[in-house]
Parts: structure tokens; sequence; C-alpha cells
């Protein structure tokens, strides 16, 4: 089979947290996080998508997790900001600076709450895609955005050279096999659980929320099945299964994940509002996960 386009950021990708300490961004803790991802191996840092709380970041803050980001990784693994809006010329406005910046790529997910057509969806990806000259991931997850990104519009995308990678997370092997069938693009799974089953028909890795927790264990999983042994890949996934279906089960992401991260002694746990944090029940849930998955340092 032919390269993808985008096959360059095959493998684990982690969407990490933005540490908040007092309301106020946490830089020292952010380098810390970065710092864990490039020591477990991790092939992509993925600053202010939904894990980042990206919603909650002012434009100033926006941008400095990304630019903090870049400074700290300063070439040693890529870099895939997230940039997306559902305006387009915000949209443009934070692609252009993370592009300035340095940034490997961006993570653009559909336009949210305002539901375009398919022809406003293409429009809106087109119109960046053209506009920076680093590769644009589209980042298709209708559980936040309220509209999917239907497979023949993706198909028009991926005749744009500046479109080379799509964040699947719709739940459907369907349109992920659809889009790897008909499409010279790297899919990479949304979804922590389906991971191994996208690989398997094709996806290159993951965009990764338990990666936060465990890289080591999901660049495992990808470099099982990337080297073909399905063997080891379904016990690894099946293990984490059971680990990312309680964790992230328990509340909207990245609740659990900072919650678990606390617990870990590696972030404050801070969260903005809208978002609250776990109650006692779910945190007593969360801790015997941890201690069960084998992560023994959990503490209350």
């Amino acid at each position: 089979m032919n390269q993808r386009k985008g096959s360059e950021f095959a493998g684990l990708a982690v969407a990490i947290i933005t540490p908040f300490r007092d309301g106020t961004l946490d830089v020292a803790r952010l380098r810390e996080q970065i710092e864990f991802q490039i020591d477990a191996g991790t092939n992509c840092i993925v600053p202010a998508g939904t894990t980042g709380e990206s919603p909650t970041l002012s434009h100033d803050e926006h941008e400095r997790v990304i630019a903090e980001t870049i400074a700290c990784v300063a070439g040693r693994v890529k870099v895939m900001a997230g940039t997306g809006s559902n305006s387009t010329a915000e949209a443009l406005r934070l692609t252009r600076r993370a592009a300035a910046e340095g940034a490997d790529a961006t993570l653009q997910v559909a336009p949210y709450y305002n539901k375009p057509t398919q022809e406003g969806m293409y429009r809106h990806f087109k119109a960046i895609a053209e506009d920076v000259d680093i590769p644009v991931c589209v980042y298709n997850i209708p559980g936040r955005t309220g509209k999917n990104i239907e497979v023949e519009t993706i198909q028009r995308l991926a005749e744009l050279p500046g479109i080379t990678m799509v964040k699947e997370a719709t739940g459907s092997l369907d349109q992920c096999s659809a889009i790897l069938g008909t499409t010279d693009l790297t899919v990479l799974s949304g979804d922590d659980s389906l991971t191994l089953p996208m690989m398997s028909v094709g996806a290159e890795g993951v965009i990764s929320v338990a990666g936060n927790v465990v890289p080591n264990v999901m660049l495992e999983l990808v470099r099982a099945a990337a080297s073909g042994d399905y063997t080891t890949a379904a016990e690894v996934h099946h293990r984490l299964y059971s680990f990312c279906s309680i964790m992230l089960g328990l509340s909207t992401n990245p609740i659990p994940v900072k919650a678990a991260m606390e617990m870990l002694g590696r972030d404050t746990g801070e969260l903005r509002l809208p978002m609250v944090a776990l109650d006692d029940a779910e945190r007593a849930i969360l801790q015997e996960s941890l201690q069960k998955f084998g992560i023994e340092s959990a503490v209350s």
C-alpha cells in the first residue's frame, strides 16, 4: 500500500491537559507534562485540544499554551496544535499564530454549535488548508460538535494537499473504513478504546486521552498493532479497555483524567467552570481503577 499523507504523525499523540493553579496557567507543570511524554516515547504532543480545556482558555492563554509547548518540545517530537473554532476567521487566526510559532500541524475540530452544512464544513477546512503551510488534521467528533463530517465531505477534503489526516472520533468503524478505503489520508483514532479495532483496518495510531496517565501502555498497544503483533495488541487492548471505560466513563473528559493525575501527584486536578470535580464516590472508583491497573502510587 502506498504511503498515506500525514503518515509522519503515525503512532501515539497525546492530547495533553492544561494545568491550572489558583485559576491561572501553571506553565512549570505544563513543561513537566511535556517532558514526561517525551521521556515515555510519545511521538506527538497535542496542546489546547478538548482535553486541554480549550473552550475555557482565553485567546491569550490558548496561544500561550501552544507557544510554551512548542518552545519546550524544541523539535524533539512533533506538535499538533489545537487551533479549531466554530468561527472560520478565529480558526484562521489561531492557526496562523501556531504556524508562525513553529507547530508541525494543526488539529481542526469541526465547527461546533452552529452546525454548518456539509458544504460549509468543506469551505471551512478548505479555507484553513489553503491559508497555512502546515498539515491539517480534521477532527470529527459529532458527540461534541453536534454534526458529523460525512465521508463524502472528507473525500472532497482529501483532494486538498494541505488536508493530510483525520482524527476519527465518530465511534463508527464503518466511517473509519470508508475513509481509509477511499482516500489517502492518515486516520488517527480519537477514542482510546477503539485504537486497536481502527488500526486493524488501517488507522495508524491514536490521539490519546489515557496517554496522559499511561503513555507507556498506549505505546505498547500502538507499536504491537503497527508491527502486526495482534496477539500482544489484543492483550493490551483488553487491559486498557477496562481501565479506560471506567476512568473515561466516570464523567466528561478531562475531569477524570485530571483527577487521576492529581492522585498520581502529577497535577493539581484544578478545573475551570463549567467543569467540576468528581465527587467522593467517583474518586473512590477512580482510585480503585488506578490501583487495579497496577498504578500503585495512586493516593487519595
